[in-house]
């Protein structure tokens, strides 16, 4: 096992215990933190115990429960390590996990909770790209009323009336990017293959 391998399976081994420390300091119970979370409460005891290995899709709703940064459960990265600190955040109702730094093209991972079937259509300047990771997205897009399944994709002019959320059947987790007008980014070609960056028109 390398160092950096080594460093990762020390940082995973600690996140039980810190989980089991801050829950007992806020004095929650299990009971009571799996009906916050949605979590079980047997996967709740496991991941403190260390049974169980941490995942970011367990790790959020605990971060969002005990209203800290990811990153106070998982442990703060070392000097110099290129990884980027970024703090999943609730916006709409949703969860929004932002993958790079303000500025320029902006990618995020998106969960979007079963209760936001209700299309809302809006239009803004830009150019966007979602990808979905799990479940299923239903798409509305001007006058198209379309549902994208794991590994499919869509790209649009962000100008037309869209709205994207969940079927109303299980959560979603969607990868967005989005370009504001004039920003360079990846165009599809007619092959369905990615083309060379290049400007968006979408202004």
């Amino acid at each position: 096992m390398t160092d950096h391998e080594q460093a990762i399976a020390t940082a995973l081994d600690q996140v039980g215990p810190r989980l089991q420390r801050l829950r007992k300091q806020r004095g929650i119970t299990l009971t009571s933190l799996a009906t916050a979370t949605g979590i079980s409460k047997s996967t709740l005891s496991r991941l403190e115990t260390g049974q169980r290995r941490p995942s970011l899709e367990v790790l959020l709703p605990l971060a969002q429960a005990y209203r800290v940064p990811l990153d106070d459960l998982v442990g703060a990265p070392e000097v110099g390590d290129p990884r980027i600190r970024l703090r999943p955040r609730r916006v709409n109702g949703r969860t929004v996990l932002p993958l790079t730094r303000p500025g320029g093209v902006q990618a995020w991972k998106i969960v979007i909770p079963v209760s936001q079937s209700e299309p809302r259509p809006r239009t803004h300047d830009g150019f966007e790209w979602l990808y979905v990771l799990s479940g299923q997205m239903r798409l509305i897009l001007g006058d198209q009323d379309l549902v994208l399944g794991v590994g499919e994709a869509a790209e649009f002019d962000t100008r037309v009336p869209h709205w994207f959320g969940s079927t109303g059947e299980s959560p979603a987790e969607v990868l967005s990017i989005f370009g504001r007008p004039g920003e360079r980014m990846l165009v599809r070609a007619g092959n369905g293959e990615p083309d060379a960056p290049a400007d968006s028109h979408h202004a």
